[in-house]
């Protein structure tokens, strides 16, 4: 693994990473370039749109504008075509909604050094509304998995399935790409109610409602419904202890029929645990928000499926941004 050199610049330039963050997130909270469109206008009349102040918003353009977002020509500001693709509302490619809850999750990143000593949460109920953090949590996942979709439904074979549960899947993205891939397939998304008109919205949008339903429920709680030959657990089981991921694992396998198929998608440390950086940065995040919640490596999946029952477990080959990765147990 390729360590990174550390000196003096670099240590600074890590050290103060947040501005830039801090500079999108604003630019994001204001939609600004929702606001801009393909419009080339002058500071004032940007002020104008977000009903903000000349010298604040003078000042976000140009910062916005040195990081690229923007292109400044005189006194006019454009939208670059990154910005257009990725922050703009009206792009299918929006990328707003998990940037915006990343920007939710700014100030108990700043109190780490708290859940560091204690080894407990220090992430409490959400500052904004329950509603808005719902929606950019839900809709953040949605981004993200419109991104990773295309390459994980080819990576994973379901060609010989017939009902799949997505189980924790929230709005359904991967339920509704894997049902697209495969003509037979029909699926089941399990989550909490309140996910419910979030799944029904993206399921409607794919036109897709003849074949992925959306169950209510608790997964720690509720029986799942049905009997399925595939169990898909995207991005969950990092939220919750080991005792607990594998009890979710069991559960899923449970609700297979004979030669069924469990299938883990996870931010996937190595065995050592002192890599990938994404994986092992997202580890501290469930530090900060959860009561055991931690990222795992392939070799704790593997074991936690061997142990529910699995009779062969794999990684797939499956290059994906930010390390996620994919262990199937088949039962």
């Amino acid at each position: 693994m390729r360590r990174q050199a550390w000196g003096p610049g670099e240590l600074l330039e890590t050290s103060g990473a947040y501005w830039k963050s801090c500079t999108l997130h604003a630019a994001v909270k204001l939609d600004l370039f929702s606001r801009l469109g393909d419009a080339s206008l002058q500071a004032e009349e940007i002020a104008g749109l977000v009903r903000g102040s000349a010298r604040g918003v003078g000042s976000l353009l140009n910062a916005l504008s040195a990081m690229g977002l923007l292109l400044k020509a005189g006194d006019r500001y454009r939208a670059s075509e990154a910005a257009r693709k990725w922050l703009a509302r009206d792009s299918d490619s929006y990328l707003g909604h998990i940037l915006l809850h990343h920007h939710h999750l700014v100030d108990s990143w700043g109190r780490l050094d708290e859940a560091v000593l204690s080894g407990q949460p220090v992430r409490g109920r959400p500052s904004v509304s329950s509603e808005e953090w719902r929606e950019s949590f839900l809709m953040g996942m949605f981004n993200m998995a419109m991104a990773a979709a295309p390459r994980v439904v080819a990576a994973l074979d379901l060609s010989s399935r017939r009902r799949l549960l997505d189980l924790g899947g929230g709005p359904g993205t991967y339920a509704i790409h894997f049902c697209r891939a495969n003509p037979r397939l029909r699926a089941s998304v399990f989550d909490l109610p309140a996910t419910r008109p979030f799944a029904e919205k993206t399921i409607d949008r794919f036109q897709m409602r003849e074949r992925v339903e959306f169950a209510p429920g608790d997964y720690h709680l509720d029986p799942i419904p049905g009997r399925f030959d595939v169990a898909w657990l995207s991005h969950i089981l990092h939220a919750e202890g080991p005792e607990e991921s594998l009890a979710l694992i069991r559960k899923a396998s449970a609700a297979l029929e004979p030669g069924g198929m469990v299938a883990i998608h996870e931010f996937i440390l190595d065995d050592t645990k002192d890599g990938p950086l994404f994986p092992a940065l997202f580890a501290l995040n469930m530090l900060l928000g959860t009561p055991a919640g931690r990222a795992y490596s392939g070799h704790e999946l593997a074991a936690m499926l061997r142990e529910a029952g699995a009779i062969r477990c794999r990684r797939l080959p499956l290059e994906m941004p930010n390390d996620s990765g994919i262990v199937v147990g088949e039962f």
